[in-house]
This record gives structure tokens, C-alpha cells and sequence, in this order.
């Protein structure tokens, strides 16, 4: 595959939200969504092994193969869309990625609280 895949939570409403906004920025077509819900148990265990669990934070797979997480991806997803491309180059200022791991931990870990749970039901969902 010659796009970068991002695995996102397909039950959290701001996770979806922000998936379809992106998705509509993604002129170029350089990214695929995959629900996390549908990662087979043999890639989470050896994902998890090295990283976090997948439902805690967003993760990557660059087209170089390499797994950003978190606030890394954030960063590499607007660095890949014309629109946000400014934003992406303030966000890689040495000192951004200081307040943005935080930032973006505090929302993940209250994403839930704040905006509650969906069911996700791959039949409705079209991901790619």
C-alpha cells in the first residue's frame, strides 16, 4: 500500500469528527483510516508490546514504515495535508512537542467523559 494508515477509535465521537474534517483535506489521497476495532488481536499484542494500547492514543504507519503515536501522528497527518501544512510546521517547533504530548494526552484520557461512546458497526462505517 502507498499511504500511510492511521488507526483511530471508530466508538469515539471526537475521533470520528476529526477523521472525517481530515479526510476532506486529504486532497492528495495519502491516508487510509482503519478502525482500531478491526486490527486483528496479533497486531495489537505486538503493537501494544512496544508502544501503548492502541484505544489510549492514535497511531501511524508511515509509507517508510515506521509507528508514530499521539501527538507525533497529529503532527505527520497535517504535515501531509495542503491546508494544514502551516499549522504542521508551527507544531514542529522544538519547543510545541513539549506542551503537545500533554495537551494531547489530557484529551485522550478525557475524550470519553466529554463526548461519550458510540457503537461502532463496521457496516455503516465506511473507513477507507
Amino acid at each position: 500500500m502507498n499511504k500511510h494508515i492511521v488507526f483511530f477509535d471508530a466508538e469515539c465521537p471526537l475521533c470520528r469528527t476529526v477523521k472525517a474534517v481530515l479526510k476532506r483535506l486529504d486532497w492528495n489521497n495519502t491516508i487510509f483510516w482503519h478502525p482500531v476495532q478491526e486490527v486483528r488481536e496479533s497486531i495489537k499484542e505486538r503493537v501494544n508490546n512496544n508502544y501503548k494500547n492502541m484505544y489510549d492514543e492514535i497511531y501511524m504507519y508511515t509509507i517508510d514504515k515506521r509507528v508514530l503515536t499521539g501527538f507525533n501522528t497529529v503532527r505527520k497527518i497535517l504535515s501531509l495535508l495542503p491546508a494544514t501544512i502551516p499549522l504542521a510546521l508551527l507544531l514542529y517547533l522544538p519547543f510545541v512537542k513539549n506542551i503537545g504530548d500533554p495537551v494531547y494526552r489530557f484529551i485522550s484520557t478525557h475524550r470519553y467523559k466529554w463526548f461519550g461512546r458510540v457503537p461502532y458497526n463496521r457496516m455503516n462505517d465506511n473507513q477507507s
